[in-house]
């Protein structure tokens, strides 16, 4: 079943497919963000590799139990056909109380269904306080008045 937009991307449809997926990760739902994943997609998350839709979601699960009050904006880099390539910024904090904020890139390679089928992922993480948080929209989607990523000096 497609899964919309599907590719060729123009630079309309491209710029939806990047916020459906950020909102699947701002949703902090393992099982909805795996949907936008081939069955046997390849992962590459920092150091990790991953296989499949199931070790997807078991690697979202765990990420999600120690990164609490997640919240992401992704922003399109460039596109291809099938391909797109997003910085993201996240926040959130550990069960102990410190907050992060992590930097990164995407590299996205998707199938003709929409799906991705390859993803490429490069993220540093560093502390902040809490008083420096950017991200204060509540748990869910990011509203669509909220600003976007390249409005923040990050």
């Amino acid at each position: 079943m497609p899964h919309f937009p599907c590719p060729p991307f123009t630079a309309e449809s491209v710029t939806r497919k990047v916020r459906i997926i950020e909102d699947s990760w701002n949703s902090r739902d393992p099982s909805r963000v795996a949907l936008n994943y081939t069955i046997d997609c390849v992962w590459r998350d920092g150091i990790r590799c991953l296989s499949g839709r199931i070790a997807i979601e078991t690697f979202l699960t765990h990420k999600w139990s120690k990164e609490l009050d997640y919240r992401l904006i992704g922003e399109l880099w460039a596109f291809t056909d099938n391909r797109i390539a997003v910085r993201f910024t996240s926040e959130y904090h550990h069960t102990r109380g410190a907050w992060l904020r992590a930097y990164g890139s995407e590299h996205w390679e998707f199938d003709l269904d929409g799906l991705i089928r390859r993803r490429y992922c490069s993220i540093n993480e560093c502390p902040i306080a809490e008083t420096e948080r950017m991200f204060l929209w509540p748990p869910g989607p990011r509203p669509h008045d909220h600003p976007e990523l390249s409005h923040f000096d990050l």
